[in-house]
């Protein structure tokens, strides 16, 4: 099964779509931005307004982090994992040759957004709607993941590279302190984006026939 090939009414969606194909990994970065500080913070800003939470909830939190913030935000990355190496807990090894360069080039891009999501903000509607009290954590994280996605993507249409990253719960505690984040705030994912040096790597697809089905065609 091939992916359809179809026209659309409005060619906006040609080009969303297409923004949705282009959006990729890319890991090889540096800190130059081809657009205007005020530009990435609007991008940010409407993901967080027009992403649809469920029961409009809206648990997203987000930390923009430019230039030297953004740089000290690897340093203290590699200085945690340089204390796990001295306590045994992850091979010198392994760190010199893999984890601290991937981290040095990280910092080496312009900026790194973090994702933070308030579950605590959820209580009341946990007991308001007891009996989908399990469901609303979930939800949320689909909410900030929607969100990631957005500004990912809005980004790169703008010329940026961009990859995402999981480094909690390694640097909650750091990252809480150093920008005096509230305590509600759980950090979910790091967005580090950055002027590309260089593209992504080959993208494979798993067979459409093994993931997709369509009824009443």
């Amino acid at each position: 099964m091939g992916s359809i090939t179809a026209e659309f009414k409005n060619p906006a969606t040609t080009t969303l779509l297409e923004l949705v194909k282009t959006r990729r990994s890319c890991y090889k970065l540096k800190a130059e931005s081809p657009i205007s500080d005020e530009a990435i913070e609007s991008i940010v800003q409407t993901a967080l307004l027009h992403v649809p939470t469920s029961f409009n909830t809206q648990t997203t939190r987000v930390v923009l982090l430019l230039k030297e913030e953004h740089q000290k935000l690897w340093d203290i990355t590699i200085k945690i994992m340089e204390g796990l190496v001295a306590d045994g807990k992850v091979p010198k090894e392994m760190f010199e040759n893999h984890t601290k360069p991937k981290l040095l080039g990280f910092g080496a891009g312009y900026g790194t957004i973090l994702f933070f999501t308030d579950f605590e903000s959820l209580a009341p509607l946990k007991e308001k709607f007891a009996i989908y009290a399990d469901k609303f954590d979930p939800f949320a994280l689909e909410a900030n993941a929607m969100a990631q996605y957005l500004v990912w993507t809005a980004l790169c249409s703008e010329g940026f590279g961009a990859n995402l990253q999981h480094y909690s719960p390694l640097i909650d505690e750091e990252v809480q302190k150093t920008w005096n984040i509230p305590a509600s705030w759980k950090l979910d994912a790091q967005l580090v984006f950055g002027t590309p040096t260089g593209g992504p790597g080959e993208k494979t697809f798993l067979p459409l026939e093994d993931r997709y089905k369509v009824f009443g065609k």
